[in-house]
């Protein structure tokens, strides 16, 4: 098994890429933190692992939450080996139709969270030469239309990545992010749906990709699986598309 005896703690675990990455983690040897705002749904996908699971309720934009979560882990499980930063919301408004309230909630639930959970976990993280996971977006690499808020975040959180390597590597400690483009999640169902046309523009995401699909949940948690384990063992400060082909932008 890749991940044998490692502490993973995965944000926004209690739904789409975040419980695939947290199942996967445990298939493949981890103890697991699911963290999210809904308690129960955490504790649901908790439950699956036994004894290799563990459900700490989490607004990972709170300083308070989670200095909570990482203590609550190590106490837990007495180190930590992996952190992956999935938890995100979404804001799919033209930049004159955003408030400055929506702005700053973004700003504090996709990129505050990761400065967070970075300062508090970088200690343990130190101790294991552990790495780090930002679930980004290809948004943040190429930019979206009646996105830009959620863009902003996300290209944010890439150069952030990349300066936490760089900070790091002395360390041991790899930090990367992955950039998926559409996984069909409750966050991307969601999204549609708010769509004047859902049918068209699920359309439109599928031949946005060249392999003529969206992806789902279970192929972004394999790639997260490879930045977690020692497969990538010198890679760091990459942010990688796991995009169908969406980027090539032919």
């Amino acid at each position: 098994m890749l991940l044998e005896n490692k502490v993973a703690i995965v944000t926004g675990g209690s739904s789409g890429i975040g419980e695939a990455i947290a199942r996967l983690f445990s298939q493949e040897g981890a103890n697991v933190v699911v963290c999210g705002r809904n308690f129960s749904n955490a504790k649901r996908v908790a439950a699956e692992f036994g004894n290799q699971g563990l459900a700490v309720k989490t607004d990972v934009s709170s300083e308070s939450d989670v200095k909570h979560l990482i203590e609550r882990t190590v106490q837990a499980y007495g180190k930590i080996d992996i952190l992956v930063n999935n938890a995100a919301a979404i804001l799919p408004k033209k930049i004159e139709d955003t408030s400055i309230e929506e702005f700053d909630h973004l700003i504090a639930v996709n990129l505050r969270s990761v400065f967070l959970t970075t300062k508090y976990a970088i200690a343990e993280l130190r101790k294991t030469k552990g790495t780090i996971i930002n679930m980004s977006s290809l948004n943040g690499l190429i930019g979206q239309k009646q996105n830009p808020t959620y863009a902003a975040t996300k290209g944010g959180m890439n150069a952030l990545t990349k300066a936490l390597a760089l900070d790091y590597a002395e360390d041991g400690v790899r930090v990367n992010s992955l950039c998926p483009a559409g996984v069909m999640t409750p966050l991307l169902e969601k999204w549609i749906q708010q769509q004047i046309d859902p049918e068209v523009t699920n359309l439109e995401l599928m031949r946005m990709h060249p392999l003529g699909r969206i992806a789902s949940s279970e192929e972004v948690a394999q790639a997260a699986l490879f930045l977690a384990s020692s497969l990538s063992s010198f890679v760091t400060g990459v942010a990688l598309p796991v995009d169908g082909g969406a980027s090539l932008g032919y």
